[in-house]
């Protein structure tokens, strides 16, 4: 009977979940689209919660099952947000998909280059997008027409790199071959750029 109730119950939080996205992206504006959806979680898991706590006479769980029906809620609307809308938004295994159908089901393998840096760019505003999140997170800092890294955007690129340098495969399948290449992209990178900011 619990078990029954706690999956009507989490249904019923997913409804209010997708009626919340749904309000979100068609009425409010949204600046990021991770911690917009990120946002209607934590208000839909709040709202679930005191629906819980506050009917607790229509339902037969303990205050223990009622935090973790509660965290459950969090972690899923989590998880949802993270692996739907963000996702989609900002995968380059979607695009792939999407452009391959676009065109008809096929593109050359010798154009993918091509496609990305001609069109993808330009079709998903890539540039913007990435500033923009990156702005409103707090990480960097557009003055005089130079991007720089805040304080905290240099501790995140820290762990960025320790974490891509250590902790990412070392044997990794790039094109049909294991390689580390991937744990140190910045060892092809210019040596003397000309875009730095003086």
């Amino acid at each position: 009977m619990k078990a029954v109730k706690a999956l009507l119950a989490t249904a019923a939080f997913l409804l209010v979940l997708m009626g919340g996205y749904y309000i979100d992206i068609r009425y409010l504006n949204v600046d990021v689209v991770f911690y917009s959806t990120l946002y209607v979680a934590a208000i839909s898991t709040v709202a679930m919660g005191a629906v819980l706590v506050l009917a607790r006479r229509y339902f037969v769980f303990n205050p223990f099952e009622r935090c973790q029906l509660i965290a459950i809620w969090a972690l899923l609307g989590y998880a949802c947000a993270l692996s739907v809308p963000t996702v989609i938004d900002r995968s380059l295994s979607f695009y792939i998909l999407e452009k391959l159908q676009q065109r008809g089901g096929g593109i050359q393998l010798a154009k993918f280059n091509y496609v990305f840096t001609n069109e993808y760019m330009r079709e998903h505003h890539l540039v913007d997008v990435r500033l923009t999140e990156q702005l409103a997170s707090g990480t960097i800092a557009i003055e005089n027409g130079c991007v720089k890294l805040t304080d905290r955007g240099q501790r995140l690129a820290t762990f960025g790199q320790f974490f891509r340098k250590n902790l990412l495969p070392k044997k990794r399948l790039l094109n049909g071959e294991y390689t580390a290449i991937l744990t140190d992209p910045f060892q092809r990178s210019d040596a003397n750029p000309d875009y730095l900011c003086r």
